[in-house]
């Protein structure tokens, strides 16, 4: 049953404990509860992913750039296969955080046969031609796709099958609902996770300036010490730091070529979004 928006709204007002609640996880008995109501318990195949932006894979000095596969090309592919495409009216993270830093009004979009029971009054459903105009929008204000399954999003919108429900989130670091994965017990760190195929790595030419680590990535995963950036293994490869670097020092690395192909057999066996 979608969900009333006093509801909705009272989620946004409560939007400022969401570290809290994270942190309740930890808790053995309180963790279990909501590892099953929100994080998809213990069911396999599921997949929730950031998504490098393109532009920090894309190398200036390639020429052909046009016929480059690129992350956002995942989306785009999701986008085409679905059946039913809802967009929302504006991102509930933003608006519930007051951001300064990006658009309000450049919601997610929602794929599948589950999105028929969101609450209209949250957005629309839209072609196709929309749907992949949103999301450059979103790219163009510096915005992070994080694409999958998100069991969160179909409990407090009220959906089901969570299995039909495809979540495109347009994140910005400042406000992402997942800035408290950090505070999360570790076995649901994890069910948020970096597009496998991609890592990020620091190379010589960086002097610990330290811009990488000031808000710009989502849970802190990269810092200085001695002098020099270090990425730890919670990074989950957005690519944030990689554009703030004024030395040009840190990239995305991808290591397999089938990344892009990976990634969609990935998310296509976690929702069906015909």
């Amino acid at each position: 049953m979608a969900r009333p928006m006093w509801l909705v709204n009272l989620l946004k007002m409560s939007f400022g404990l969401r570290h809290v609640g994270a942190e309740l996880t930890k808790w053995p008995v309180v963790g279990r509860v909501m590892e099953r109501a929100l994080f998809n318990g213990h069911r396999s195949g599921d997949a929730l992913f950031y998504l490098p932006k393109d532009r920090v894979i894309i190398d200036e000095k390639i020429d052909d750039q046009q016929n480059m596969v690129v992350p956002s090309d995942v989306v785009a592919h999701f986008i085409r296969k679905a059946k039913h495409v809802f967009l929302m009216n504006s991102c509930i993270c933003r608006e519930a955080a007051g951001c300064q830093n990006h658009d309000h009004h450049i919601g997610c979009i929602f794929l599948g046969e589950a999105v028929l029971e969101i609450n209209p009054k949250l957005g629309r459903l839209v072609d196709v031609a929309t749907a992949l105009a949103h999301v450059e929008r979103a790219r163009q204000d510096g915005l992070v796709h994080l694409i999958g399954r998100d069991k969160i999003d179909a409990v407090w919108m009220g959906v089901k099958p969570y299995t039909q429900l495809m979540t495109i989130c347009n994140c910005c670091s400042c406000c992402c609902l997942f800035r408290f994965l950090p505070n999360l017990a570790p076995k649901l760190q994890n069910k948020i996770e970096r597009m496998p195929g991609v890592r990020v790595e620091v190379g010589d030419k960086c002097v610990g300036c330290g811009k990488c680590s000031e808000g710009v990535c989502f849970i802190d995963a990269i810092h200085v010490t001695n002098g020099r950036a270090v990425v730890d293994e919670a990074c989950r490869g957005c690519g944030n730091c990689v554009e703030v670097c004024p030395e040009g020092a840190i990239r995305v690395v991808i290591e397999r070529e089938d990344y892009i192909e990976h990634a969609i057999a990935r998310l296509s066996r976690a929702v069906d979004v015909k």
